[in-house]
This record gives C-alpha cells, structure tokens and sequence, in this order.
C-alpha cells in the first residue's frame, strides 16, 4: 500500500468527503490511475477556496481508496475523472504543528513538488499525519 498527498483547496475537500469520492489534478485521469485500492490520499489545502491570497497550508482530510474503479462525472461542461474514497473523521491539521517532523517539508524548496498537485508520501509521514488528524 502506497500514501499519496493531494493540493486541493479545502472548499473542494469537503466536497469530496460529501460525495465519498477523491479527485485531483483538476479531474485529470492520470492522478487517480497510479492509486491502488488500499492507498492512503490526504489532503493538503493550501488555501480555502481555489484562487484566495490568504494561505491556509492545513492538511484537509484523509481516506483509504475504496476500489479500483474510475469514473468520468458528468457536470455539464466539466467532466472531471474521479475514485471512492473512504474518509475517516479527522480534524484540519496545520502544517506548520508537523513541519519539522515530516519527510515531506525535509529538503530546502520541499513546496515546488506540491505543484504536480498529487505526490507520493513515505510510511512515516503517512502515520505522522494520520495520528495528528484522526479525532
């Protein structure tokens, strides 16, 4: 089993857990075909709502991937790929209460990858993150 981050604004997060499914990269298949069931995707918000200036840097929620199965969602003009996830209840978390510990914020300009919008994550930061958010 793998760990996966995911940079999606938090207001997309909670939708995501409504809806029991995960989504990245702007609905881009790509992403969600490397996830195996089993896997764990946090989130990683760095803002509220897609296009806001004030910073958030919270991780947002964590999940286990439900299954194999993609889908491509209909919404009219947006036709974003998506997976089921299983989201566990946990609490926003800042990065800054886990900087110094995780592997992930470890090397001088860690911030550059989270641009791929979707990054693997070791054993360690996974259960890091995991008992830092679960409630």
């Amino acid at each position: 089993m793998s760990g996966w981050l995911g940079v999606v604004s938090a207001a997309h997060v909670r939708r995501a857990q409504r809806l029991g499914i995960a989504q990245v990269n702007h609905g881009r298949r790509a992403g969600l075909a490397r996830m195996r069931p089993g896997d764990t995707l946090v989130y990683y918000s760095p803002v509220e709502e897609r296009g806001d200036t004030s910073p958030l840097r919270a991780f947002t929620a964590l999940g286990i991937v439900a299954d194999d199965e993609i889908w491509q969602a209909d919404e009219g003009d947006f036709k974003p790929y998506r997976r089921r996830v299983v989201y566990a209840e946990t609490r926003p978390l800042p990065l800054s209460e886990l900087h110094d510990r995780l592997h992930l914020t470890a090397q001088p300009n860690w911030g550059y990858q989270l641009r791929r919008g979707l990054i693997p994550l070791d054993e360690h930061d996974i259960a890091l993150i995991r008992d830092n958010m679960e409630q």
